[in-house]
Parts: C-alpha cells; structure tokens; sequence
C-alpha cells in the first residue's frame, strides 16, 4: 500500500519523488510493467494530480522514465545514468574495495561563509549557512578531512545523521538528488587545523578536490572541499578516447 507522510517537513512533491524512485525498484517495473496511472495515484495518496504528475516528470527529465502518450508511464530502457557515469558514495566506494570506512571526527553547524563559497552555490550573497565537517579514514588512520556547505533550499535541520552515506541521507531528508558534479583538483599544504585532524605535520601536502553537485535542474546545493593525505590515498582516473 502506498502512502505519503503529510505531516512530515519533508514537501508531498519530494516524497512522491522517493516513492516513485522506490516503486519502481520493484521486479515488475524492471520487467517494463506500466505505473499506475497518474489519477489512481494520486486518489491513493490523498494528494493532487498535479503533484503525482511533477514526481513523474522529474524522473522523466532524468531519463529513468518514460512516458508516451496513449500508452503510459514506464521504466526507461535506456539504461539513462544522468549526468555521471556511475554516481558511488565515498563509503560504498570503499566497501567495494573492501575497505571500511570510519568517522573519527563529525561536526555540523551554521556558519557565515565566504564571498567563494556563495558564489559556488550560485548565492546572490554571503549568508549564513548548514557547513558538515568530517574526518574519514580506515584501519584507524584518517586520510581525509573534508567539508561541505548546503545551499539553503534543502532546508537543512541540524538533526540529520551524518554517519550515513551523504547523498542517500540528503535524498531521503531533503529529495534532492545529485545529477551532475563539478571538481578541481589542487596541490596544497595541511593548515594546523587540518594537520591536528589528519594527523600529520603542518605543511604536510595533501590533494583538494574542490566537488560542487548539481540537482537535474542545474542547480548547485553543495560545495565542498575534500582534503586526502598523499601518503594514505592515490586517485587514478581513467579515460578513454572518443570514437
């Protein structure tokens, strides 16, 4: 049976998303089955056709969906990963490696950020804002520090856990999901901040990935910069020539 929380803060439109992007999981949809239409969903979940209806084409925009007039709504058999290859999160990365990964060090508050930062997040000006800093490692060493700022439409509480992997969390709380990533790679040396969480001497080099993520609607809602011990961490990058 399907249902809505209509006294979650969570808005109707961004949990039909969730639920669609769940449905849809199901074998028979996989197998080419059509959604329920529009209507029968809508009456099922006490909500209005058209809130049924902008779930749907968001994940028509994405191409996870498609949909043809006369016919239906079904899963696309296109096999459309949007905007980045294979999207993993860092922990589930890792775990495929079989790696585990440790928090050693989570801190998440408001604060009033830079000029840089507001203009990553595409802000009209500096404002206050949700900032996550982590520390993240594996058999008991950190290898990186990173910290991300949220634009302010997720609207954010301060309560989310951030021992989840971070953009599945962010979906589920917010309905946002990432579709495309911007990232700048830069050689830099660890500040005494970062040198006491990473445990290495100040001046220490360390690789920044510079990341910004996008929603479909080409919006960024997080910046981040992600700090890796040279020492602990390789990045490889393949590439493939065009045809």
């Amino acid at each position: 049976m399907l249902s809505l929380d209509h006294q979650s803060p969570v808005p109707l439109r961004a949990q039909v998303e969730l639920l669609l992007r769940d449905l849809i999981r199901r074998p028979k949809y996989q197998k080419g089955a059509l959604l329920p239409e529009e209507t029968k969903l809508a009456v099922q979940l006490g909500i209005s056709r058209g809130t049924v209806r902008s779930g749907i084409s968001k994940l028509v925009f994405e191409g996870i969906l498609e949909r043809k007039a006369g016919v239906g709504t079904r899963v696309s058999n296109r096999h459309f990963e949007s905007g980045i290859r294979a999207w993993h999160s860092f922990t589930h990365e890792m775990e495929s490696k079989g790696i585990v990964i440790q928090n050693t060090h989570v801190a998440f508050r408001q604060v009033k950020v830079s000029a840089d930062i507001a203009q990553a997040l595409q802000l009209d000006r500096p404002v206050p804002l949700w900032q996550l800093e982590r520390v993240r490692g594996w058999d008991g060493k950190p290898v990186l520090q990173s910290t991300s700022w949220f634009h302010p439409r997720l609207q954010l509480k301060g309560n989310e856990d951030f021992n989840q992997p971070l953009y599945e969390m962010l979906e589920k709380a917010t309905g946002v999901r990432p579709h495309h990533a911007r990232d700048q790679f830069l050689a830099v040396t660890a500040s005494a901040h970062q040198a006491r969480l990473l445990e290495v001497e100040p001046g220490a080099p360390l690789l920044m990935r510079r990341h910004t993520a996008f929603d479909a609607g080409n919006r960024p809602f997080e910046f981040a910069e992600v700090n890796y011990v040279s020492s602990r961490f390789t990045l490889t990058l393949d590439m493939r020539r065009g045809d």
